[in-house]
């Protein structure tokens, strides 16, 4: 797993950074290289999770099987939100919403 420069996740709060490695082992079987590119950082809108430290990005090209997002959310359950962004994979914990 690779982290962008400025990228910190050491402020991720627990339940979300427990998926990081659940997330990476998912990458790694499909032979993708799991790149972290933002956390609490950058432009987010005002009430994203981002901001209270349970949400990342993970890079993503439009060559990757769409069958990796749904792996991810059966994994993580319904207490996670992953969403397929244009150029990335969007990952936040949010049990009330339950998507």
């Amino acid at each position: 797993m690779l982290v962008k420069a400025g990228v910190d996740i050491s402020r991720l709060k627990r339940k979300i950074r427990r998926t990081l490695s659940l997330v990476y082992s998912i990458f790694k079987k499909h032979g993708i290289e799991m790149v972290i590119v933002s956390t609490y950082e950058g432009d987010h809108e005002p009430s994203s999770l981002h901001y209270a430290n349970d949400a990342y990005d993970v890079r993503w090209k439009v060559e990757y099987p769409s069958e990796i997002v749904d792996e991810i959310r059966k994994k993580l359950g319904k207490d996670f939100n992953v969403i397929l962004e244009k150029n990335h994979l969007h990952i936040e914990y949010n049990p009330r919403s339950g998507q």
